[in-house]
């Protein structure tokens, strides 16, 4: 992939996109599912002490922080977000100082994939008397946030493609550039290696069609490029009565957007009427059920955006499994989920760490928005600053760019690198 970064600014993000999908139809990482190895090896004791950073305890009253998540639901579980918050608080309370040098009280609650579920937990977070909000991943988000928005509480969640979310101005926050991956990266592919048409084969479902067809268009025809959408319903095995006609067209490269079973059938698919040319896909597509059903030399060489550099040794890794390791047992650490949510909460804490005085939303509010640009914690390097300045499509959104990794035989990334432009203002 060296070539195909050398003309792009290494800073990056996360494509809301990915995420949102992750919540809708249940995604996994990229990475091995060794119930809680997650490709990587643990980190010995004393390396693992060394990373959670010196003793710093919070001291005094407690900040409520309110945590909402999907929780375990019919479509998806996400539990494993709650275990990581509240291991991520404890760790931020007795290393970090936690906020304002207070401790973290998180309260929380699951939506379960229901909007009622998910508004009421919006006011249960306001009744708590909560300063802020941190979201996983909900396929109801929107539903949540707004009791919070209306009441004038700050929200800080990882990845959305909700518009009302993506449009507001005033106090939500995201940790993501939702064209970045999904889009962005197809882009500079495709640029690079001579590709004059991208085609997206892309699951038949809201979350993965939002921006598919609002930003990539315009977004496709100013780089000079053609786009097709080819939309598939869930749970098409064969997908050869589709692929076949688009194949013998001229598809140009193929950007793959799904669930693995979905990703499965599409690059099963794609063999099986002969095409050859290049594949991009997101990381969630790359799951030990893909490594099994798919073959090594079609693997070889798909280029993936990611989310998270799950599956690869890294100090975002080490640093997550410390912290799992020490707070957080049992969570598998090869899970998007629970990485995603131990970056947002310890990156809310990074962004508030200059409030002074009182803590309120309106403090939570003003500290944030001045923050100076940071690391975002598990995330691969990628920096944030949430100045309304990231990126034009949203003053809500505090990064831009996306991880991208090439893939071996073996369906595995050997290293992921950062692609986008810098947020900083």
């Amino acid at each position: 992939m060296t070539g195909r970064l050398s003309g792009l600014s290494r800073s990056a993000g996360l494509s809301g996109l990915v995420l949102a999908l992750a919540a809708t139809v249940g995604l996994a990482a990229c990475g091995s599912d060794d119930g809680g190895g997650g490709g990587t090896p643990a980190a010995s004791t004393s390396a693992a002490t060394s990373l959670l950073g010196p003793s710093a305890p919070a001291k005094g009253a407690p900040v409520k922080i309110g945590i909402v998540t999907e929780g375990k639901s019919q479509v998806s579980d996400m539990s494993a977000q709650n275990t990581v918050a509240d291991g991520t608080a404890k760790w931020l309370n007795e290393h970090r100082a936690g906020i304002a040098g207070r401790p973290i009280e998180l309260v929380k609650c699951d939506a379960l994939g229901d909007p009622g579920k998910a508004t009421d937990c919006g006011n249960k977070l306001i009744e708590a008397g909560v300063v802020a909000a941190v979201f996983g991943e909900s396929a109801v988000m929107q539903d949540a946030w707004k009791p919070l928005h209306d009441a004038g509480i700050p929200v800080m969640l990882y990845a959305t493609s909700e518009r009302a979310l993506l449009a507001d101005k005033d106090s939500t926050f995201i940790l993501s550039d939702p064209s970045a991956g999904p889009i962005a990266v197809p882009i500079q592919v495709a640029k690079d290696k001579g590709y004059k048409k991208v085609t997206s084969i892309v699951i038949d479902v809201p979350a993965a069609l939002g921006l598919e067809t609002t930003v990539a268009p315009g977004k496709y025809k100013d780089a000079g490029l053609e786009h097709e959408l080819i939309r598939i319903p869930p749970g098409t095995a064969d997908m050869t009565p589709q692929l076949g006609p688009v194949v013998a067209g001229d598809p140009g490269m193929v950007f793959v957007l799904g669930n693995d079973s979905f990703c499965i059938s599409a690059f099963n698919g794609l063999r099986a009427v002969g095409y050859t040319g290049q594949i991009t896909s997101i990381a969630q597509c790359i799951t030990d059920a893909t490594r099994k059903a798919v073959p090594g030399d079609l693997l070889k060489g798909i280029e993936i955006t990611a989310s998270a550099p799950i599956g690869t040794d890294n100090p975002s890794t080490q640093l997550y499994k410390a912290v799992v390791s020490a707070y957080a047992k049992g969570v598998d650490t090869s899970q998007i989920g629970g990485m995603s949510m131990f970056s947002a909460l310890a990156g809310f804490q990074i962004a508030t760490s200059k409030i002074s005085g009182d803590v309120t939303p309106a403090s939570i509010l003003s500290a944030v928005r001045a923050m100076p640009e940071a690391e975002l914690p598990g995330a691969g390097g990628l920096k944030f600053k949430c100045d309304g300045k990231a990126t034009p499509l949203s003053s809500a959104v505090c990064t831009r760019g996306s991880l991208a990794a090439t893939l071996d035989a073996k369906g595995n990334p050997s290293s992921y690198e950062l692609v986008g432009t810098s947020a900083a203002g």
